[in-house]
């Protein structure tokens, strides 16, 4: 039921029920007998009473469908839905969303407060709730502040010219004269057997309402093919002209068409292409890594052979720890065979889908739309200013406006990051205009303020200094009110509360008055204090349907309805161009066109030549209630996979974390060369690098991980495509809702290249399912069976169909297969409705995925802490491939933790999903065979690898126990053992060489990454096997804190964060083996001088690998020390407690001789 107008005037009439039944649902397969009490099908829509469905007098004339379609979406773009679970969907018009804006922000683009200095009060509106301007000014003015200027000369406060009418209801008579005669200016709606009708009627948005998708008739009806001449090209005017005009006469002279041109004298150019790595880099990379692999199987072999009769257990150790690295090794280092680059091509890009054509005569773009999905969850922690530059950065994006659509998940539901949106809306009327008529880099204004390069470089409009000083101001403004939201909403919750308080008590005392005048009682009854729960308020003075500050029932983080509200809704078709700097607002008004806050800007800055459009912003805060799995992060991002199909249904979907914003402004158009190319329809998603501001000039911790994405991505990038890595990722929505990619053929059998479990995917069930999802031509979709898989929504499932074809790339080579034809999308958006934001409120509720196919097949896959890698492993498994876009300019860019404790625990998050993979059926050893080799060998090292760090930190102590023990890994250093050791060493330095050659990386950063390779190997790699064996074995689960967005108390600082020691446990090992082996080495060098008989190879030995293992942790060292060597006392007493410890062991492993009473042994001190 959608609430928040006031009904009209007495008589009241009654709004008008509705029952949301236009697309009857699917029908619901295998629903188990308890969910049988709660109807999810049908569900009642009270709508309140609007302009366009409110009963009208006979006098008036029937508003034209045109207006009603304005009317409805504005009110949609100004309402708060919310709703759930076994309640009804509300929708609250919203008449100020935040203090500092009462027109709230970009909902509505002019104020509703009186505009009368010192008063508060609200315009005057007449019975349907419109605004009532007395003056032709538009200045606004209550009731009470009109009355007093009417009293006092009837002179407008505004402009100072007289009233022409001084009386409420004259003012309201001539307000409806005006509109009536605007109404009958407006140009009638074309006829609906006109060709535009067809058009509209065939648009890929409209299309799906039936249960199958005719491609033979869309392509019948608007006479077009695959391939070449895949439309029928019209005649050029001149050759109109030769044959008589044009005209279409009786003779059929003009009529006839010409046979289509001839395309294959323009040659087609791809939109990508691949560059392979030089031969003379590549072809010695591979000798090498062919090289070390025999000279590692000779030293193993010769290892095994050849036993260190002295000490077994330390050769037993070695030798096992020695077998693994190498199959590690192995794992890590065939996937990187066949490393390549890919470089994009965007003029050709915007010469096939935006430059005028026969298909397209004006040149709009024919580009399909993209979602940009945006998380966040605890304003606490991801502070919403930094949420609020990755808004701004997605909205100035370099993309057509009308097919671009931002959503923002607040999984926390909190107010504060709800009103943050609201100021990013209104401020974003200013800062994107601004980036487009500069060609502003990057559009983060954080980070674009903050560029220590010179701004003014390659600016040649005169007007660009100014600009950027207005819009310095603004921004400064906008951070401050941002930063101020807390306390507002604090003392506004106070206010309301303190006002809720009195009103009660007030009624209480009246009551109890009442009752005692029943009674004739003389004395005043005592009162209760009454207690009323601190409701969290919104600025419009009502309450929050999300999480209060101080949490009730139905208002905590995972207790709470579910909320939508269209911040800026779907822009214009066409471009709207703003005024000059200072144009006055009753020149024009783009409300209604999607030009909100277009006037506000050209108060500040000349918009006379700029598109002031703005992309479609939505927040979202999906439902949560108690007893159901909310499934963190993944299950977040498949309510915004389900809530944009229903709004917008983009066949493309971005995903960036609230503090990764879009450094390069075409990054899209770059993931879209792709996507649009020829065989661009088998790519299921394009990944991004992942790129990294604030990070120490040395990066102590390897922050950057540039060997990662630099490297092992590139690599992948030669096989099926790279790994997921949770942002900064283009996706096919296709793939996401679990389809096969097109051309593909079912394949029997699994397991390991089909040997392994041989009978696990072959069966006749998975197979049947397998076809069903097939999206291809000749294949019928199986529409029965998709409420099992999605849902009970109609628009959802009807949306499927549509997002498949919209995401086609265009039919204009021979080899182009499952293509659309070029023209398809040109189709303008539907305007939103009431019953469609409704049914997206309804798709976001805690019930919805029950009996679905969500989190298993379908969307993001549940029951992983690395929810991204798991995503992308499964589509991989399907036969889909990814593919990894490295643009010249950083395509986004994000923070990462500097702090020493906060980097392990993200170490640590990874590594427990890896382990979590391994003992899971996403193990690559159960993958089908439609995963590659060296794909599923990669997948695989990335299950494994936290397992290493048994074998890594018992190799670390390896050193130290020789050094004690006076011997040494083997019997003795001789000349095979130092040749093998030289031979393995000089493989891997050049492996390097050649990998810092092909990838472009430094040194510095490949060293970086060996020495955190050990500090998370030893730390947080070896928690990470404990927590997901607890977890797997004991049922036990991991919770995990979100990584902190914020820096540290030192302003003045950048790097603050990174001087800041904060204890962990995972400290502990790494630690230990620093002071270990300290020791170890002091109490070696001692033994081996004070000897009668000093074995210097043992001691050399063990000295060098000890140096080896400490030399890895000197940076874990340094974050200890923190800020001018203050080291935490804890290390003290740690180095302490292991002193004492290993005094003791030493004392009862080989306690001194009686002979002998020196203290020491065999030695004595001099």
């Amino acid at each position: 039921m959608f609430s928040g107008l006031k009904q009209r005037a007495p008589p009241p009439v009654p709004p008008p029920k509705v029952t949301l039944n236009a697309r009857a649902p699917y029908p619901r397969e295998d629903i188990d007998s308890d969910m049988s009490s709660v109807d999810f099908r049908n569900y009642r829509v009270q709508f309140p009473v609007t302009p366009d469905n409110h009963p009208l007098s006979l006098s008036v004339e029937a508003i034209n469908p045109l207006v009603s379609a304005k009317i409805e979406e504005h009110y949609v773009s100004s309402s708060l839905f919310s709703g759930g679970f076994n309640s009804v969907t509300r929708a609250h018009l919203m008449d100020r969303i935040t203090d500092s804006d009462p027109s709230g922000g970009a909902v509505a683009a002019k104020s509703t407060g009186c505009a009368v200095k010192g008063c508060d009060g609200k315009v005057m509106r007449n019975g349907r709730g419109e605004e009532l301007l007395p003056c032709e000014c538009e200045f606004k003015i209550c009731h009470d502040c009109f009355d007093d200027a009417v009293k006092s000369g009837g002179m407008c406060p505004g402009c100072k010219e007289p009233y022409k009418a001084t009386d409420v209801e004259e003012v309201a008579r001539i307000d409806g004269e005006k509109k009536a005669v605007a109404l009958r200016r407006l140009p009638a709606p074309p006829p609906k057997d006109d060709a535009a009708t067809m058009d509209r009627r065939l648009s890929v948005v409209r299309s799906m309402k039936g249960a199958e998708f005719d491609h033979n008739r869309w392509l019948f009806e608007t006479k077009g093919t695959y391939g070449y001449g895949n439309a029928i090209w019209p005649e050029d005017a001149a050759e109109i002209d030769q044959k008589g005009g044009g005209g279409g006469g009786d003779d059929g002279g003009g009529a006839e068409k010409a046979p289509p041109k001839d395309l294959a004298s323009k040659a087609w150019r791809p939109l990508t292409r691949k560059l392979s790595i030089p031969a003379a880099v590549l072809s010695p990379y591979r000798l090498l890594i062919l090289i070390r692999m025999v000279v590692l199987g000779f030293f193993l072999h010769w290892r095994i052979r050849h036993k260190n009769e002295d000490a077994i257990w330390l050769w037993g150790m070695s030798v096992i720890c020695e077998l693994w690295f190498a199959f590690s090794w192995l794992l890590d280092q065939l996937p990187k065979l066949s490393p390549v680059n890919r470089v994009t091509d965007l003029k050709v890009l915007k010469e096939k889908f935006e430059s005028p054509s026969p298909t397209n005569p004006a040149g709009k773009s024919d580009l399909p739309g993209v979602d940009v999905f945006v998380s966040t969850a605890d304003p606490a922690k991801e502070p919403p200013l930094v949420t609020a530059n990755t808004i701004l950065s997605i909205l100035a994006a370099d993309y057509p406006v009308e097919k671009l659509a931002c959503y923002v998940s607040d999984d926390g539901g909190a107010l504060l990051n709800f009103e943050a949106m609201a100021e990013a809306a209104s401020f974003a009327a200013m800062w994107v205009p601004f980036c487009r008529k500069h060609g502003i880099e990057p559009r983060n204004p954080e980070s674009y303020f903050g560029l220590k390069r010179d701004p003014f470089k390659d600016k040649v409009r005169p007007d660009f200094v100014r600009d950027r000083r207005r819009l310095k101001r603004e921004y400064d403004e906008f951070k401050v009110r941002t930063n101020a939201l807390p306390e507002s909403i604090r003392r506004r919750s106070d206010a309301f509360h303190a006002r809720e308080e009195l009103k009660a008590a007030r009624q209480q005392r009246q009551e109890a008055l009442a009752a005692a005048a029943a009674v004739h009682a003389d004395e005043e009854p005592l009162l209760e204090p009454i207690k009323i729960p601190k409701a969290t308020w919104m600025a419009d003075g009502t309450h929050w349907p999300g999480t209060w500050i101080n949490p009730a029932p139905e208002h905590t983080r995972g207790d709470h309805a579910g909320i939508i509200q269209v911040m800026l809704k779907p822009s214009a078709d066409e471009p709207i161009f703003g005024f000059g700097a200072g144009a006055d607002d009753s020149i024009s008004n783009h409300e209604d066109d999607g030009g909100a806050g277009a006037h506000a800007a050209s108060t500040v800055l000349d918009l006379s030549d700029v598109d002031v459009r703005l992309p479609m912003l939505v927040y979202m805060s999906r439902e949560k209630r108690p007893g159901y799995d909310h499934n963190k992060k993944a299950g977040a991002m498949n309510a915004l996979v389900r809530a944009s199909a229903v709004l917008s249904n983009g066949p493309f979907m971005l995903n960036l974390d609230c503090d990764h914003y879009i450094y390069n402004s075409q990054a899209l158009r770059e993931g879209m060369c792709f996507m649009m190319d020829r065989g661009g329809d088998r790519i299921c998603y394009v990944q991004f690098p992942q790129r990294f501001e604030g990070i120490d000039p040395s990066d102590r911790y390897a922050n950057h991980n540039t060997v990662f994405f630099d490297i092992n991505m590139r690599a992948l990038d030669g096989l099926q495509g790279p790994v997921y890595v949770g942002t900064g990722c283009l996706f096919r929505r296709m793939a996401l809702y679990g389809f096969d990619p097109p051309r593909s053929k079912p394949i029997s059998g699994g397991g390991c290249c089909g040997i392994c479990f041989p009978g696990r995917r072959g069966t006749k069930q998975q197979d049947i399912e397998t076809h069903a999802l097939r999206m291809e031509e000749d294949e019928a979709m199986n529409m029965y069976s998709f409420p099992r898989k999605f849902g009970n929504s109609s628009f959802l499932i009807d949306s499927i169909a549509v997002a498949e074809f919209q995401g086609r790339p265009l039919a204009d080579h021979p080899s182009v297969k499952n293509g659309r034809p070029p023209g398809a999308l040109l189709i303008p958006r539907v305007p939103l409705d009431a019953s469609t934001v409704a049914e997206a409120v309804s798709v976001v509720s805690s019930w919805y995925e029950d009996k679905t196919e969500w989190g298993a097949s379908v969307g993001w896959i549940y029951g992983s802490v690395t929810e991204d890698v798991v995503t992308g492993y499964r589509m991989h498994n399907r036969g889909w491939r990814s593919i990894y876009c490295v643009t010249k300019r950083d395509a986004f860019r994000g923070t990462a933790p500097i702090n020493l404790t906060d980097r392990l625990h993200q170490v640590l998050r990874w590594a427990t999903g890896s382990v979590e993979i391994f003992f899971s059926r996403n193990n690559a050893l159960l993958a089908g065979r439609k995963l590659k080799f060296l794909q599923r060998i990669a997948y695989l090292n990335v299950a494994i690898y936290p397992f290493t760090s048994i074998f890594l930190i018992v190799y670390c102590f390896l050193p130290a126990l020789s050094l004690f023990s006076g011997q040494f890994i083997v019997q003795t250093l001789n000349v095979t053992f130092l040749v093998y050791l030289l031979a393995i060493t000089i493989c891997l330095v050049l492996l390097a060489v050649l990998e810092i050659k092909w990838s472009g990386i430094a040194l510095e950063e490949w060293w970086r990454n060996e020495q955190f390779w050990l500090i998370g190997g030893t730390s947080a790699h070896l928690a990470a096997v404990v927590q997901g064996l607890l977890k797997v074995f004991a049922g036990i689960e991991i919770s995990f804190t979100l990584t902190s967005k914020s820096a540290g108390d030192d302003e003045d600082d950048e790097f603050a964060d990174l001087y800041i020691v904060k204890w962990s446990s995972l400290m502990i090992p790494p630690l230990t083996i620093i002071f270990l082996n300290v020791i170890a080495i002091a109490v070696g060098v001692s033994r081996t001088i004070y000897a009668v008989i000093p074995q210097w190879s043992k001691l050399l030995g063990g000295v060098f690998f000890s140096f080896w293992v400490l030399a890895h942790l000197y940076p874990f060292v340094k974050g200890l020390t923190g800020r001018r060597g203050r080291t935490p006392t804890i290390v003290y007493v740690w180095a302490g407690l292991l002193a004492i410890t290993i005094s003791l062991l030493w004392i009862a492993i080989k306690p001194p001789s009686s002979a002998n009473s020196q203290i020491g042994g065999s030695f004595s001190f001099p």
